[in-house]
């Protein structure tokens, strides 16, 4: 499986801010699955960068993309917009029960935009930009990302194992 991990922020994207989301999702998704091939990339809060960026993870053979960072409601937060004019189809279960698992942490979750969909066989997720949303992110996502590859391949539900572990 490969996973591409996009932050998304003017200021990591030229270098005066380091990145912590990025590399923080990557360190847990690694520890949960090492078999899996994990890229990583940073760019600016605009639209068409991160539409190019998508790109990039999905020409790449991602199954799945996750963005960190430009989903709250700042003027130059677009990663859902960017996401939603890239993807085929939206997966709101996705995004609203990462929201939910969120707000177990914390009240601003609510200000998250973030959304989940498909462009093809490729799945793209969008997380919150700090340590502590990558860090919930990686742990939800985590048992989801084999199945919903799978799926995405054709495969149907058989050995999914006990859904309860999906929880997150």
């Amino acid at each position: 499986m490969r996973i591409a991990v996009v932050t998304v922020s003017d200021r990591a994207s030229r270098g005066e801010y380091e990145d912590r989301s990025g590399p923080e999702f990557e360190r847990l998704l690694s520890e949960s699955l090492p078999e899996a091939a994990i890229d990583r990339e940073i760019v600016s809060d605009d639209e068409p960068e991160i539409r190019a960026a998508l790109d990039r993870a999905a020409s790449a053979g991602a199954d799945w993309i996750v963005t960190c960072g430009g989903t709250g409601p700042s003027p130059r937060d677009r990663a859902p917009e960017a996401t939603r004019d890239w993807i085929d189809r939206e997966l709101p279960g996705l995004a609203e029960a990462l929201r939910a698992a969120s707000l177990v942490e914390t009240p601003y979750a609510v200000f998250s935009r973030g959304l989940a969909g498909m462009r093809g066989k490729t799945f793209v997720v969008n997380l919150p930009g700090s340590p502590a949303a990558a860090r919930l992110g990686a742990r939800f996502l985590a048992p989801l990302l084999e199945h919903g590859a799978s799926m995405a391949r054709g495969g149907g539900h058989e050995g999914c194992g006990d859904p309860k572990a999906a929880k997150g």
